[in-house]
């Protein structure tokens, strides 16, 4: 999904041939399509086969005319992207913070520390390590339940598969915690976990926010969204499926600050949840890339691929002001990753989503992956089965979910 919101980006704007994906695997948004051309290496997606292969795909490019920008549309490519930087940077243009820092803001751990150092709400938060859990001490809860649990190392998450697996837990006693946190480490993870106070509220209190930070550590576009639906399947949990835009400066202020005094470089993005209690957004994490749902950013006028080129091809972004996105509610549209109906049936019925409701009957509504100037039969086909699948997974896993994770 988030390979084909950028090809379509570049797309949109520059036209031309289909940009290279190289990948472990291919999924659906890619297939049969003219914008992105898909090389499978098996094992790509971790050291050594990434780098040798990287090396393999440099000498390709080594004199290539234009500036080669490379683009992580996953967690685990934009740590080896990082972490091979200095070597990658010989040939590609390479928008990703330094490795040190990335790993510091990559672990949710760090993050908290880092987040609390420059003044960004979060949850409160207790740190569970396999340590604790062998020798069974200091594991109790320190608040009430509901209480959030997930992995601090998104990466090594990804090897990780059992029975129940999810993005995200919530339990609701100690017997449900402890049992969570067992299976969790006896399938083979090693690192920490987080505990937090779980905010209450449904998917409708949860934000998200694409920012794009040129390569003079200036913020230059910020864009808010409002998620009205996630997708309940256990292994897509935190997975938005419909976004409106939305406009807010104080949280822009404070991210924009938060970003500078990172010196962060490149596209990152922010999961956050309002909690009523204190009014203020809690920041969950910050993932150093373009969201999964980024299109949303696209969609409503703000070209993440442009912002790249400005930024190392052409070379003047540095001298455009700061975009502080969705202000005039006339340009805004609906980013939508499933059906109508399955909005319709399934979002809770709160002021967003009867603006989405607006936006739809006025058909200012989109898709990442149906695209007008890439069809074709058997995509078609294929993404409108995929698309009428969410009808089986929601009608079986929404209910069941309702109210637990986020």
């Amino acid at each position: 999904m988030n390979v084909y919101g950028m090809a379509r980006a570049f797309h949109e704007v520059y036209g031309g041939g289909a940009v290279q994906a190289y990948a472990s695997a291919q999924l659906a948004p890619t297939r049969f399509t003219k914008i992105v051309n898909v090389t499978i290496n098996p094992g790509f997606s971790e050291d050594p086969v990434f780098i040798e292969k990287m090396r393999e795909i440099a000498k390709v490019y080594e004199n290539h005319e234009e500036p080669v920008i490379l683009i992580s549309c996953g967690d685990g490519y934009a740590e080896l992207i990082s972490k091979h930087k200095e070597e990658l940077s010989k040939t590609f243009v390479c928008p990703y913070v330094d490795y040190d820092l990335l790993k510091s803001l990559n672990d949710k751990e760090n993050f908290y520390k880092i987040a609390d150092e420059h003044n960004l709400p979060h949850p409160k938060t207790k740190i569970i390590t396999k340590k604790m859990y062998q020798d069974k001490v200091d594991m109790e809860v320190p608040f009430s339940y509901p209480a959030a649990l997930k992995p601090a190392n998104s990466v090594e998450w990804l090897d990780i598969h059992f029975e129940g697996r999810k993005k995200a837990f919530t339990v609701h006693s100690d017997e449900e915690f402890n049992n969570t946190v067992a299976k969790i480490y006896d399938n083979g993870y090693t690192s920490d976990l987080i505990l937090q106070d779980f905010i209450p509220g449904d998917d409708s209190n949860m934000r998200v926010l694409n920012a794009y930070v040129d390569s003079n550590h200036h913020v230059k576009m910020m864009c808010l969204g409002h998620p009205i639906l996630e997708d309940p399947t256990p292994q897509s949990i935190g997975n938005y499926v419909a976004i409106v835009p939305e406009f807010n400066q104080d949280v822009y202020d404070q991210v924009q600050k938060f970003l500078e005094d990172m010196e962060f470089t490149g596209f990152a993005n922010f999961d956050m949840k309002y909690d009523s209690r204190d009014q203020t957004f809690k920041f969950f994490e910050i993932n150093l890339r373009q969201g999964r749902s980024s299109f949303f950013v696209t969609l409503n006028g703000y070209n993440l691929a442009q912002y790249l080129v400005e930024d190392y091809v052409e070379g003047d972004l540095d001298n455009k002001p700061t975009v502080y996105a969705n202000k005039n509610k006339a340009q805004h549209k609906l980013w939508l990753g499933v059906p109508i109906k399955v909005l319709r049936k399934y979002a809770a019925d709160n002021e967003a989503s009867r603006y989405a409701e607006e936006l739809i009957k006025q058909e200012r509504t989109g898709t990442t992956v149906f695209y007008d100037k890439d069809k074709s039969f058997k995509r078609w086909m294929l993404l409108t089965y995929m698309f009428h699948n969410y009808v089986k997974r929601f009608d079986k896993y929404f209910e069941a979910n309702k109210g637990r994770d986020f």
